[in-house]
């Protein structure tokens, strides 16, 4: 059996020495279904561009934030996967915008 507490923290000290140590950080947006917007703040890591800060902007104007501080809840979570502008359906945005939403 896996010890979920170990995994947690090692996810944790992952995206937290992430966030920490990145020189570089490239802010996104994209609109789901539902009407909704996704902010994300992924940094580089070994050629993969990894999120390190996630915000859900609901349709009725909710505000969810993930981070190494606050992996997930019972909205959803901090995504595991690289994400990749080329092909995920992301829109470059200012770091003003990300920081706008994030800080609501």
């Amino acid at each position: 059996m896996v010890d979920l507490e170990r995994v947690q923290a090692e996810t944790m000290a992952y995206f937290r020495a992430l966030d920490e140590d990145a020189t570089v950080r490239y802010h996104f947006r994209h609109a789901d279904e539902e009407g909704g917007l996704w902010y994300v703040e992924a940094v580089p890591d070994r050629g993969e561009l990894i999120v390190v800060k996630q915000a859900e902007l609901t349709s009725a104007g909710r505000l969810h934030r993930y981070s190494w501080e606050h992996l997930d809840d019972e909205h959803g979570g901090l995504t595991d996967r690289a994400i990749d502008p080329e092909e995920d359906p992301l829109e470059a945005v200012p770091a003003e915008e990300f920081w706008r939403v994030w800080s609501q």
